[in-house]
């Protein structure tokens, strides 16, 4: 697609002619919609907001483009509208909505010219349409999984047989990745009446913070809810805890071989400690190092054989027996996370229940330069023609808990180790003590405890960890040992709890220590945030070329004027950054700006120039959300090509003059 620039003298005269013609000059043609390149294949219907692009208009001063609901002029159905724009090209930072009529949304655009005439408005119509909802991908046991969505930067889940905040409504969770963990299904559960069928539906949600329209027209957040859908489990498996899959955008051994681009799950068969102790419940973490001392991340307390982060919060545990006795017959609700501990007593927070972080909507500096950062002040909104985003958005609502992890190479060179610990429910009422050495044996009558004050003759009592317990009535107390009127059923080990059965409260602790189970059940993983432009991917540019064709960067190694530049959205990413530099190397941003949309116009003068592209992810931890920078591409604005037209010499006769 392109349009020859004439000579100015040739321009003015067919402005002039068409002027004079019609009265007033035609308008722009070709004008049409695109994601990343504008000579790719035509469509009229987009998932998002596009970019545009026209035949540049011979003799053009400005552009004036607008969005609308309508194609004759109506000032209240304007979407969008800027009349700066100095090359052929625009991109408009402004979520559109999704409407269901084929043609519903009308762009058009104009050119004011050197003369000081204003062309006619042309223009397309065109529709936003959702996108499809993601769809089931295989998994694991306790585990969903779904297609991500180009664009999304969340999603909704809907359990549908899992009680929610009203009646029949079931539960709805947000998640930032493609995974979702059936917690609700296997906690205190542990039976295939509870687990075995899981049906739920699903919804993408776009970022919230790109400009309205402004004539209020209203867009809608979250797409359209997927069908119902049914996963399957089997039967709990029992035995020893073993690692079993890194869970994500890839499917990975619990020792990675491949890098995630999203936050992955973790999951896990088996339901014994290192010491033989049964268990029902289980905690993540991930450590920085082999020896599993340095956690960068700790997971709440689940049920179920696979965890993935959550940034709506967890399930609220029962904080006291009598409510375990209850949620064995119920669903667990989502709420405040109860106390718990690590296996030597220090108390946890895990990461769902850590305060939503602040997103990044100004751009921080860079450390190229010598460590020092760049020192950029932010393009103002004005620079960029209001087409392209400024220095700053604004700001978003917080994403939920910093659930997210730092870049990494994938291990042995660097990464994360993970492993996963059995959790017991603790008593913590002042009838509670513990099994003392060496243990209570099965068919035993007596129980060895740490301390015999805490109870008295007549009183019922439970031995041990959920579901491997004993209850019985103690018959007498002497010489650290309690007598009890039932033999045990089971043996019980040292440490396990024994507490009175009347309702008391309960803390959750871990019952190993990450370091000395590491060494028989650690994985590794790597994350590598997706950068937007790759080595060997095409350059996606659009511009005026120096002599005068609309073109791609395909078909150019330079444009003239503004160049519009587009990048394909990255998985995790809130919202982009796009900085220029004078020099590729090293890089020192002239300029910077932020935007949540995927294309900006680039407000650069003539020149060589390297711009580069990065996301930011809110679910990272504040002032550190800032993901790959892409490869740095360069652009070469030049100025106009003129063609110098030889002048033809007029003939001359010669008259004699007559006599």
């Amino acid at each position: 697609m392109r349009f020859r620039l004439a000579t100015v003298l040739v321009a003015l005269v067919a402005v002039g002619a068409a002027h004079a013609a019609s009265g007033v000059p035609a308008g722009p043609t070709g004008l049409h919609g695109f994601i990343l390149e504008a000579d790719e294949t035509p469509t009229t219907t987009f998932h998002r907001t596009p970019a545009f692009a026209w035949d540049p208009v011979p003799g053009a001063v400005h552009y004036q483009f607008q969005i609308t609901l309508s194609s004759p002029q109506r000032d209240n159905a304007v979407l969008y509208n800027t009349s700066s724009l100095s090359s052929p090209v625009a991109a408009p930072p402004v979520r559109l909505p999704w409407v269901g009529a084929p043609f519903a949304l009308y762009a058009r655009v104009r050119a004011t010219l050197s003369t000081g005439d204003v062309t006619s408005w042309s223009g397309f119509y065109f529709t936003m349409t959702p996108p499809a909802p993601p769809r089931p991908l295989p998994s694991d046991p306790g585990l969903l999984r779904w297609t991500p969505v180009d664009g999304a930067t969340s999603y909704n889940i809907w359990l549908i047989d899992v009680p929610g905040k009203e009646a029949g409504t079931g539960e709805m969770i947000t998640a930032h990745s493609n995974v979702l963990d059936e917690r609700e299904f296997y906690t205190f559960h542990q039976s295939t009446n509870w687990i075995s069928t899981v049906r739920w539906r699903i919804q993408a949600v776009r970022t919230t913070e790109l400009t309205s329209p402004i004539n209020g027209f209203p867009t809608t957040t979250p797409a359209p809810w997927s069908p119902i859908y049914t996963s399957t489990n089997p039967a709990v498996t029992g035995g020893p805890i073993k690692l079993v899959h890194v869970i994500s955008d890839v499917v990975n051994a619990a020792n990675a071989k491949t890098t995630n681009k999203l936050m992955p799950a973790f999951t896990w068969t088996g339901n014994q400690t290192i010491t033989g102790q049964t268990v029902e419940l289980y905690r993540v973490y991930a450590f920085t190092d082999a020896t599993c001392t340095n956690p960068v991340y700790v997971g709440p307390v689940v049920g179920g054989p696979a965890y993935a982060p959550r940034t709506s919060g967890g399930i609220t545990l029962p904080a006291d027996s009598g409510g375990i006795g209850k949620a064995r017959g119920g669903f667990l609700s989502q709420g405040a996370a109860t106390p718990s501990e690590a296996y030597d007593g220090t108390a946890l927070t895990s990461a769902e229940d850590v305060p939503a972080a602040t997103p990044t909507t100004t751009a921080p500096p860079d450390f190229d330069a010598g460590g020092a950062g760049s020192g950029v002040t932010p393009v103002p909104g004005g620079a960029t023609g209001g087409s392209s985003g400024s220095g700053s958005v604004g700001q978003p609502a917080p994403a939920g808990a910093p659930v997210d992890l730092w870049d990494t190479d994938l291990y042995p060179s660097t990464g994360y180790v993970w492993t996963v610990v059995g959790v017991g429910a603790i008593p913590s009422s002042a009838s509670a003590s513990t099994v003392s050495a060496p243990g209570a044996s099965k068919n035993s009558l007596l129980v060895p405890v740490a301390d015999t004050t805490k109870f008295q003759v007549g009183e019922s009592i439970t031995i041990g960890n959920s579901p491997n317990t004993d209850t019985s009535t103690i018959g007498a107390i002497g010489n650290g040992l309690l007598t009890l009127t039932t033999a045990l059923s089971i043996g019980h080990a040292v440490g396990e709890p024994v507490t009175s059965t009347a309702s008391s409260g309960v803390i959750y602790r871990d019952l190993e220590l990450p370091q000395d189970v590491c060494s028989q059940r650690m994985g590794k993983f790597g994350i590598a945030s997706e950068p937007g432009l790759i080595a060997g991917q095409s350059i996606f540019a659009t511009g005026l070329s120096p002599t005068g064709h609309l073109y791609s960067a395909a078909q150019t190694s330079s444009f003239y004027g503004a160049p519009l530049v587009t990048w394909p959205t990255v998985l995790a990413a809130s919202r982009y950054e796009v900085e220029w530099s004078a020099k590729e190397y090293p890089f020192v941003a002239a300029g910077q700006l932020m935007t949540s949309s995927t294309s900006v116009v680039l407000p650069v003068g003539t020149g060589t120039w390297y711009y580069r592209i990065r996301g930011f992810d809110d679910n990272l931890p504040t002032g550190a959300q800032m993901l790959s920078w892409s490869d740095t591409e360069k652009l070469v604005i030049a100025g106009p090509t003129f063609k110098v037209v030889q002048a033809v010499k007029p003939k001359f006769k010669i008259v004699g003059k007559g006599k």
